[in-house]
């Protein structure tokens, strides 16, 4: 597990990170300060803890949103040539696109 040194509202917190999830976290950590400097900059909310707490529930919030949403549209795909063959490739990306996050098959 490596350390990863992050700022949240100005303050530095050492972070435990796994291998080859920096970016990720890098992601997360932009997302919850950006949610708790747009809470404290309304000026209705001073204590930390309760930004903190309000930032937890609109990024837990934004994802649920995201989870409740439908799966975008699989883009048409031509899964035939024009000889007759079957595009295996094609046929791949799009049940790949209409599995999402689920994985892939292959």
């Amino acid at each position: 597990m490596k350390q990863v040194e992050v700022s949240i509202l100005g303050q530095v917190y050492m972070l435990g990170c796994p291998e080859g999830g920096e970016a990720l976290l890098a992601t997360a950590v932009a997302s919850v300060d950006k949610e708790m400097t747009s809470i404290r900059d309304s000026g209705k909310v001073k204590a930390r803890e309760r930004i903190a707490v309000l930032a937890a529930l609109n990024v837990a919030y934004q994802l649920a949103e995201r989870g409740a949403a439908p799966p975008p549209p699989v883009p048409a795909a031509r899964t035939v040539s024009a000889d007759g063959n079957v595009d295996l490739d094609a046929l791949l990306r799009r049940v790949d696109a209409a599995l999402g996050d689920d994985g892939h098959l292959l």
